[in-house]
């Protein structure tokens, strides 16, 4: 089974959302401290503003994570500009922005680190965010190593497939279909990302079978990290970056 292979080695442990536990979700502070930490490699959210804008966000809404109110899909860029992304958090990062894309890409490219990008589509604009987020992702990347590029979303992964046909996919699931393996053959896709609590030794073997890497999310406790790893795991997402630095 051929993928589009990454450009970059998948490291032994990716920082999820930015920061993990330590920073901000989906921040340029959680991105910082990856990088003093250590980590090569980020994961984090995207979705797009009422705009048509990617932004870095998991929740449809804003209230969790930010200061804002109601769906980040109804919000104009204007609003989502001026929003604090850290204070909810903890006080000590009030006045942290919520971060765009681009502005996410090019502090990655600063920082040196790799990314994976997990396209977060609003109920019903599917398509339309996997085609914008994959466009973005060669403009924003253009000159550099392509990040991997995940999703929940079928209709969203096949939009990025087919606006940007080099990119480097990655089917993610909860639970693994019985399909999974024509599904990435149809998308070409360069790892499998599955949840670490409902993976099964018969997906790791049929995964180490066609040769794709299979990635854990989301795995706090070194040991059981380490347990996945003997099982063929090839990485592990993790909050937890005080417990993993060198890993």
């Amino acid at each position: 089974m051929s993928g589009k292979r990454l450009a970059w080695a998948l490291p032994h442990v990716l920082a999820h959302r930015c920061g993990g536990a330590l920073a901000p979700e989906n921040t340029l502070a959680g991105l910082r401290l990856a990088a003093r930490l250590g980590f090569r490699v980020v994961e984090f959210d995207v979705m797009l503003s009422a705009d048509g804008t990617p932004w870095l966000l998991h929740d449809e809404t804003l209230e969790r994570t930010t200061n804002g109110r109601g769906p980040l899909a109804a919000t104009a860029d204007r609003v989502l500009a001026g929003l604090d992304a850290g204070a909810a958090h903890h006080p000590a990062f009030a006045g942290e922005p919520l971060p765009t894309l681009a502005a996410a890409a090019a502090l990655c490219q600063q920082l040196g680190l790799q990314a994976n990008v997990e396209i977060k589509p609003a109920a019903g604009r599917a398509a339309e965010t996997g085609e914008v987020v994959a466009r973005c992702v060669r403009e924003f990347w253009a000159g550099h190593p392509l990040p991997l590029v995940s999703s929940f979303s079928r209709a969203a992964l096949d939009a990025a497939r087919a606006s940007v046909a080099e990119l480097p996919l990655a089917c993610l699931y909860e639970q693994v279909d019985d399909d999974w393996r024509q599904r990435v053959a149809e998308l070409e896709a360069a790892t499998l990302n599955v949840d670490a609590k409902r993976l099964d030794d018969g997906v790791l073997a049929s995964a180490r079978e066609a040769g794709i890497p299979v990635l854990a999310y989301t795995v706090n406790d070194v040991s059981a990290a380490h347990a996945l790893r003997r099982r063929g795991v090839q990485a592990v997402f993790s909050d937890r970056l005080d417990l993993f630095a060198g890993f």
